[in-house]
């Protein structure tokens, strides 16, 4: 695992003076890894590091609190996507009152020039920094040649007239239309989370889950999903199918979201382990049964239809 900071004061030496690649990375899209990619030949060409500037909690949760979990990818999911893209060490600088109003050209003398040495910075076409989000990318170029580093600028990276972005990707999430986001991502989208107990209703009814913590993930549509699982601990075993369902189980009266995870011929305890579940597909939506036996053969008809999409699909 690459290292990983949480302010910039805190990097060290050896991580400074190289190339920074600024952003989000909510996903780590197509459009990011088109940017990071950029980054990582330019450091090779530097013979210098990649460093990843990112932000946490994301700003846009810093600003609406109350905007409900939005997230794409949490901190070690992002942080592991980065590593697999070229990044060698991960600021993700924490993002509080006070550096939300620290100003534009503090960002770039005090964090960029002087703080992380940096020789080189990529980011967006669209990329704003400091209080009020008051810098641009014409700014930082006009600082960078003053300053002495490099500044490349990502155009829009589209596909079919259409920008990759991390709204786009919700939106197809919220959708259900998971393979779609997996074509935005360039990989499918997965919820990480720690195995919790929940009712163990459905081992009674021959259908044992993992309740996984949905954090502050994005909810997609409520529903029954194919997927692949990775249980932390055992990833030389690969992935394994499975069916899922997220939702309120209205038919227990539930009000809580949850999300049931139902892996085909595995036998283990799960209980606190950390398990990375990729949506593959979308089933159906959410219902709500008139009993147990409804239930149960709509569980088998799910787990058929997952066997049949996970067979197809790579």
């Amino acid at each position: 695992m690459v290292p990983v900071f949480d302010d910039w004061h805190s990097v060290p030496a050896e991580w400074t003076g190289g190339v920074v690649a600024l952003g989000n990375f909510d996903g780590v899209h197509r459009g990011h890894q088109a940017l990071l990619a950029q980054a990582h030949e330019k450091a090779a060409e530097l013979g210098a590091p990649l460093l990843a500037f990112t932000f946490e909690p994301h700003p846009r949760g810093f600003f609406v609190p109350d905007t409900g979990p939005f997230r794409l990818t949490l901190a070690p999911a992002k942080t592991r996507l980065l590593a697999e893209h070229g990044v060698k060490a991960v600021l993700a600088q924490h993002f509080d009152a006070a550096f939300a109003a620290l100003p534009a050209a503090s960002f770039i003398e005090d964090v960029l020039s002087k703080g992380l040495r940096a020789r080189h910075v990529v980011c967006g076409y669209d990329f704003t920094f400091g209080a009020r989000r008051s810098g641009n990318v014409e700014m930082l170029r006009a600082e960078g040649k003053v300053r002495g580093f490099g500044v490349s600028v990502l155009d829009p990276v589209m596909r079919e007239g259409e920008i990759y972005s991390s709204t786009r990707i919700r939106e197809a999430l919220r959708a259900g239309w998971a393979s779609e986001a997996a074509e935005l991502l360039g990989h499918p989208w997965e919820i990480e989370g720690i195995v919790e107990l929940g009712d163990q209703r459905g081992r009674t009814i021959g259908f044992p889950t993992a309740n996984v913590a949905l954090g502050e993930h994005l909810r997609p549509r409520f529903g029954a999903y194919a997927v692949r699982a990775l249980v932390d601990g055992q990833e030389s075993q690969g992935w394994r199918n499975g069916v899922a369902n997220l939702g309120r189980r209205p038919t227990f009266g539930k009000l809580q979201e949850n999300f049931e995870v139902h892996l085909f011929d595995f036998a283990g305890d799960l209980y606190g382990k950390v398990l990375r579940v990729a949506l593959v597909d979308f089933i159906r939506p959410e219902m709500k049964f008139s009993g147990l036996d409804q239930l149960k053969a709509q569980i088998e008809a799910d787990g058929r239809a997952a066997r049949r999409i996970l067979a197809a699909a790579p």
